[in-house]
């Protein structure tokens, strides 16, 4: 076992929908050697950041436990504040608030607090908060999303508690990320299907593309919501605690018939070592992995490209945006709208000036 550096900190965070621990420090070239040791420690770009999987071993290895406790009374937090979080995550709780969302804001409102430990909140100006972005999360190059996350956090903090100089109209958002999704050829995700020997591994694979399923959605899945006979899979409480149907082709009904006839599942259509409980999340992604790497495709492939992939050919294939956004989930159109930037339909008709010199 490695000794962990009093140094690193760490911040339990929902990337590509599965919980994950992220391990911050300043740039070390001795640290990055020593994170590298970590099973299944993995960069991300977005969080700008190395990661693992949030479970019992690493929460014990981390003290997490003990990080993400609230302060108690002369502690770093005064005892108002401990109060007053207690007092929001109550009232977000009432509101039927997930509890990855719950912690999410509390995490975040704790490190704003806590950078200002003494001051009081009654105290704390959008001056306040300018400063927390700039020397805080510019600085330390955290990513948009948790800026996005703190400003989520006290917006809701704010309208519950009431108790602060902010003004909530000047709060400011950082300038969104454009992004574009990652997409793959329908030539490439049928190589990766092919790859998969497994009937298991390539009912879940082939799943998520033809369904334009979310990690979290398929693993969530029980045998009992595919309807068949209306060639109609539903998905139960997703993301936003919303229930949706998604068309299922024959192709993929008959797909899961042989693996269901092979598999004689309990409860979840995929279910892991144990009957009755779900698949796990992290060995998804390495049935992914070893699909990718069988195929001979050097992209860095996740679950999540194979969701945008089955928007994208949807488009391609000239299904209505509406549609797509029925399907996908979506609860604003301008984020089904981002697949016609990554869409080759009219990208192919344009003629380069340079054929006609």
């Amino acid at each position: 076992m490695i000794n962990i550096p009093k140094e690193w900190k760490f911040k339990p965070v929902v990337h590509e929908e599965q919980k994950r621990i992220l391990i911050l420090f300043a740039y070390n070239t001795e640290w990055n050697k020593l994170v590298k040791q970590l099973q299944g420690a993995r960069w991300s770009s977005t969080h700008q950041a190395w990661h693992v999987t949030d479970n019992s071993f690493y929460r014990s290895l981390f003290d997490i436990e003990k990080q993400e406790k609230l302060p108690e009374s002369g502690n770093t937090l005064s005892p108002y504040h401990h109060e007053t979080i207690q007092q929001l995550i109550r009232w977000m709780r009432s509101r039927n608030y997930s509890e990855t969302t719950i912690q999410t804001y509390t995490n975040a409102l704790l490190v704003f607090l806590q950078y200002y430990q003494d001051k009081e909140p009654e105290a704390l100006t959008n001056e306040d908060v300018i400063s927390f972005n700039n020397d805080y999360i510019y600085a330390n190059r955290y990513s948009t999303s948790l800026q996005n996350q703190t400003v989520n956090a006290l917006k809701l903090y704010i309208k519950v508690i009431k108790n602060t100089a902010i003004e909530l109209g000047k709060i400011h958002r950082p300038k969104r990320e454009k992004k574009l999704p990652n997409v793959l050829s329908k030539a490439e995700v049928k190589q990766i299907l092919i790859a998969c020997g497994n009937l298991k591994h390539k009912a879940m694979l082939s799943l998520i593309y033809s369904c334009g399923l979310r990690c979290g959605e398929l693993l969530n899945i029980e045998h009992n919501h595919i309807d068949s006979g209306r060639n109609l899979l539903i998905i139960k409480q997703a993301k936003g605690r919303k229930d949706r149907v998604v068309p299922l082709s024959n192709k993929t009904i008959e797909l899961l018939r042989a693996y269901y006839k092979m598999a004689k599942p309990k409860r979840y259509l995929f279910e892991g070592q144990y009957a009755g409980e779900k698949y796990d999340a992290r060995s998804l992604q390495q049935v992914l992995k070893r699909a990718i790497a069988q195929a001979g495709i050097t992209k860095p492939v996740t679950l999540h490209w194979l969701r945008h992939s089955y928007a994208t050919h949807l488009l391609e294939g000239g299904t209505d945006l509406r549609y797509i956004q029925e399907i996908l989930g979506h609860s604003s159109s301008k984020t089904t709208e981002i697949y016609t930037h990554v869409s080759t339909r009219n990208l192919q008709n344009i003629i380069s000036p340079f054929d006609d010199l």
